[in-house]
């Protein structure tokens, strides 16, 4: 049986802009950071990545401009606004609570209550 990780999902616009708030990426970079960073634990797709990007471009929590590289190539880039910086902050709280929480359950026996 394949185990798909599920947590990864609901961890993308934490992890997006996360990194946008060190400096403004686009996709491919983002998706690549994940990788090198986890030092391959951790995989995102482009495709998730661009979905997570829309939906926080159309929430007004980045926005995106774009560079010419090279002669003609248009590379996409996103940055982080202010009511993205404080979504970020309360992503993290959350993301540092549940991960406590669980660490705490995963640690103990039921009959330790």
């Amino acid at each position: 049986m394949t185990v798909k990780n599920t947590f990864i999902g609901g961890m993308t616009d934490l992890i997006v802009l996360n990194f946008l708030e060190q400096k403004d990426c686009y996709v491919y970079e983002i998706t690549k950071a994940v990788t090198d960073l986890s030092e391959g634990l951790l995989t995102i797709s482009q495709n998730t990545i661009y979905t997570a990007t829309y939906k926080l471009e159309k929430e007004n929590m980045i926005t995106e401009y774009s560079v010419t590289v090279g002669r003609k190539r248009q590379r996409i880039y996103y940055k982080i606004e202010p009511a993205g910086r404080e979504y970020l902050t309360k992503l993290r709280e959350f993301y540092h609570m549940t991960f406590s929480g669980m660490e705490k359950i995963l640690s103990k026996k039921i009959d330790d209550i």
